[in-house]
C-alpha cells in the first residue's frame, strides 16, 4: 500500500547526506586501454555518440558484462573506459544505484568539467596519467552519487533513501554514529517523524526496516575494521554491539564466518 510521502513535512537538512558514507567505502578505479578486450572488461565510459555529444555510462553491479558493454558502445566512440568497484561498506552503494546509469553531460556541468578531464589525460597521456585518470574516475563517481542523490534517479534503496528530506536524516545519524542504541523512536524523532510514519515509509524506500538497515551497516563496519586488523572487542564496542560475542554470532548469521577467522588472516588475535 502506498504511502503519500507529501504528508509528511520535510525538514531542512543539517547534514551532508553523502560524507559519512564516502569516508567509509573505498572506490577503486582502474583506466582501461581503448582497445576491444580491455574496453569490454569495463563499467564506467565515457562515450561520444553520432550526434556529436558525450554521455557517461555507468554499470554499478557489473564490473563484467561484455554482452552489455558491447549493446551500451554500439554507434558510439569510447573517449575513456574504466573498470570501478565499490569495496568496504560501500558496496551497499554498488546495489543501492540503479544497474543502468546514463548521464548525458551537457545537462550535468559538474560532471561534464571532470570527464573532459579524463579525456583529455586519456588521449593525451604525459608523466602520471594513469594515477590523475584513476583520481578523477574516483571523483567523478563520488560526484555522480551526488547527482543520482539530487536528482532522484534512484526508487528505492539507499540512494532513494538518502534523497529523501526525512529519512535521510536518519539515515545520516546511523552512518555517523553506528555505536549508539537507537531506537525506533529515536530515529523517528531525528527524522522528524512520528513512529508510525517512519516505520512505513523507511520499509517503503529502502526496502527493510530500521533495525535491519543499522545492523547490516554495523556488520559492514565490523566486516571493514576486522580485515584491517582491528581486534574484535574493539571492534564489538565501536560499531555498536554490546559485547564480542554478540558481534561473534551475528557476524557468522549474516557472513557464514567467523570473526576469530579473519582475525587469523590479518595476524590479530580476537
Amino acid at each position: 500500500m502506498a504511502t503519500a510521502l507529501a504528508e509528511v513535512k520535510p525538514r531542512e537538512l543539517r547534514y551532508d547526506r553523502l560524507s559519512s558514507l564516502i569516508e567509509r567505502f573505498k572506490v577503486e578505479a582502474h583506466i582501461l586501454k581503448n582497445t576491444e578486450d580491455e574496453v569490454l572488461q569495463g563499467n564506467f565510459f565515457i562515450l561520444r555518440c553520432m550526434q556529436g555529444f558525450r554521455k557517461l555510462v555507468f554499470l554499478p553491479a557489473s564490473p563484467n558484462n561484455p554482452t552489455e558493454v558491447k549493446r551500451i558502445c554500439q554507434d558510439t566512440v569510447v573517449l575513456a573506459g574504466a573498470r570501478v568497484e565499490f569495496g568496504g561498506p560501500g558496496s551497499q552503494l554498488s546495489t543501492a544505484l540503479p544497474d543502468y546509469v546514463e548521464i548525458y553531460l551537457k545537462d550535468a556541468p559538474e560532471l561534464e568539467s571532470l570527464a573532459a578531464l579524463v579525456v583529455e589525460e586519456v588521449l593525451s597521456p604525459r608523466c602520471g596519467s594513469a594515477a590523475v585518470i584513476n583520481r578523477l574516475c574516483e571523483v567523478v563517481v563520488i560526484r555522480l552519487l551526488r547527482h543520482a542523490v539530487r536528482s532522484g534517479v534512484a526508487c528505492s534503496g539507499l540512494i532513494a533513501g538518502l534523497a529523501h528530506p526525512n529519512l535521510a536524516q536518519a539515515l545520516v545519524a546511523i552512518h555517523e554514529d553506528p555505536s549508539k542504541q537507537w531506537r525506533l523512536e529515536s530515529l523517528a524523532e531525528v527524522a522528524g517523524m512520528s513512529r508510525t510514519q517512519f516505520a512505513v515509509h523507511f520499509k517503503e524506500v529502502m526496502g527493510e526496516t530500521p533495525g535491519s538497515y543499522l545492523s547490516n551497516w554495523r556488520l559492514a563496519l565490523a566486516k571493514l575494521d576486522l580485515e584491517a586488523g582491528r581486534p574484535l572487542k574493539s571492534v564489538a564496542a565501536r560499531v555498536g554491539f554490546a559485547s564480542p560475542t554478540a558481534l561473534s554470532r551475528a557476524y557468522q548469521r549474516r557472513y557464514n564466518e567467523l570473526p576469530r577467522n579473519v582475525a587469523l588472516k590479518t595476524g590479530v588475535a580476537a
